[in-house]
């Protein structure tokens, strides 16, 4: 069944359900974005479902990988999963949005020099964690492969004789290296952490998207002030034009301006660096909490 009993005992009408990821790598960040959404969540890691009556919504745990097929059936309104996790289920969920976390590249390897190219696979044994996604991947190419699915250590089955080639997440590439293989062929999947929906229009859904975009920017902008001579501020809003337009306030000496302007985080430096250098004075930075853009 998709939906146990004790979930249907909890499922509250008019409201918005939400699946979250109860562990692993994306669980802790899901939860932390949710928070700073301004979302009520567990306290107790134990709980399977939490109601969030304020916001109008009710949270179900559950493991990531189990996400996009009850988000698919219908059975929930949207979930938090990988994307990776999403294609691999073959679920009928789409992506909403992505969330800017958990990212991940997928990738083929093998002994080194055995392959070259996706072609080399054909009639091979590949080992992988996640044979829907690249079972298709394959199959776009014109590959056919014999898939051999394997929960963790994929990259052992070689060595173990289990397969001939791999297709795993790869960062560094190191422990692939370690098991004495090499990365070969194209990349199969850039993946990262997404809301998915049921493809139902449910209230509460714009609302949910619009405030975890909102987390979004709080995290990639920040909020930058100085003062800065009126002769100069043509250059310096040319350093720092802002996300739409800077605000300017006179001062009570006429000849000096006050900028406020969102900035990327990572160029509040070298913005703070130019505007020092244009003349700028009392250039002040502060963190953005939340944002509606």
């Amino acid at each position: 069944m998709l939906m146990t009993d004790q979930y249907r005992r909890h499922e509250s009408q008019g409201m918005l359900r939400i699946a979250v990821p109860n562990k692993g790598s994306l669980s802790e960040t899901a939860a932390q974005m949710l928070y700073e959404a301004g979302y009520t969540g567990r306290r107790d890691p134990r709980e399977l479902i939490v109601a969030d009556p304020r916001n109008g919504v009710e949270f179900f745990y559950l493991r990531p990988r189990d996400i996009a097929t009850y988000v698919g059936s219908g059975a929930l309104d949207v979930g938090i999963t990988g994307r990776d996790l999403l294609l691999d289920s073959g679920s009928d969920a789409g992506e909403i949005a992505s969330l800017g976390f958990g990212d991940s590249t997928f990738r083929f390897a093998g002994p080194p020099g055995a392959y070259t190219v996706l072609a080399d696979l054909d009639g091979r044994r590949v080992a992988t964690s996640y044979p829907g996604l690249v079972g298709a991947f394959l199959a776009s190419h014109g590959v056919t492969a014999k898939l051999v699915k394997l929960d963790g250590a994929v990259e052992s089955a070689v060595r173990l004789g289990v397969a001939d080639a791999v297709a795993d997440v790869v960062s560094t590439g190191s422990t692939l290296r370690k098991a004495g293989l090499e990365i070969f062929g194209p990349v199969i999947l850039e993946s990262e952490a997404v809301l998915i929906g049921s493809g139902v229009d449910r209230p509460g859904t714009e609302t949910l998207v619009r405030r975890l975009q909102g987390v979004l920017v709080a995290r990639q902008y920040v909020l930058l002030d100085y003062d800065v001579p009126v002769a100069d501020l043509e250059a310096a809003t040319a350093v720092a034009p802002g996300f739409e337009s800077p605000t300017v306030s006179p001062l009570h000496d006429p000849e000096w301006v006050a900028v406020r302007v969102m900035i990327p985080r990572d160029e509040m430096n070298h913005v703070m660096d130019e505007l020092y250098a244009l003349g700028a004075r009392a250039i002040l930075v502060s963190a953005i909490h939340a944002a509606r853009l």
